[in-house]
């Protein structure tokens, strides 16, 4: 039996913020020294190899603000973390570097509309920012219990979980994860 965690009539707040770096490059700009073109040139592999970095994502394929958990296995037992804040039509990387587990459990709520992507895996979250170690006893522990689906990564060294408004075929809200592409 999984445990409804809307029951405590509160909403999950999600404490971490949005926080991304990003380059423009204008485009009809016109590069006219050689000392801009080696710039450049400097510069570009360095972009490349940052961009070419494993992790774990997850891509918000909705119009709505998402607050989403991660769960894993860590040397020292199981530890969740949370919020993360993902805008619609946004991705937000969870895990920097390549992954060191096979296993990983993901639970995310809409902020706007409600309703959630979970599963049938009991772990601990708080209402607000958490990292939180250990999966029994949540409520005794002064924390809530949800439910986080499994993710089977195949020991890849990068994963992405696509969150969606389309239903799957069981009627729940669809969640895809793939090695990235």
């Amino acid at each position: 039996m999984r445990p409804d965690i809307s029951e405590k009539g509160h909403r999950y707040m999600f404490a971490e913020q949005s926080r991304s770096l990003g380059m423009v490059l204008a485009g009809g700009m016109r590069i006219r020294s050689a000392l801009a073109v080696l710039a450049l040139s400097v510069c570009f592999p360095l972009f490349s190899a940052t961009a070419a970095l494993a992790d774990f994502r997850v891509c918000n394929a909705t119009q709505s603000l998402v607050g989403v958990g991660i769960g894993y296995r860590a040397k020292a037992g199981w530890v969740t973390e949370g919020w993360w804040h993902i805008e619609g039509s946004t991705c937000k990387t969870l895990i920097e570097g390549p992954l060191s587990s096979r296993f990983y459990y993901l639970y995310a709520e809409d902020a706007e509309r409600g309703g959630r992507w979970d599963g049938p895996i009991n772990m601990c979250v708080a209402e607000k920012e958490f990292k939180i170690a250990g999966v029994n006893d949540c409520v005794a522990r002064g924390f809530q219990r949800a439910g986080f689906q499994e993710y089977d990564t195949g020991e890849q060294a990068s994963w992405m979980v696509q969150l969606t408004d389309e239903p799957a075929t069981d009627g729940a809200a669809a969640v895809t994860g793939t090695p990235p592409q």
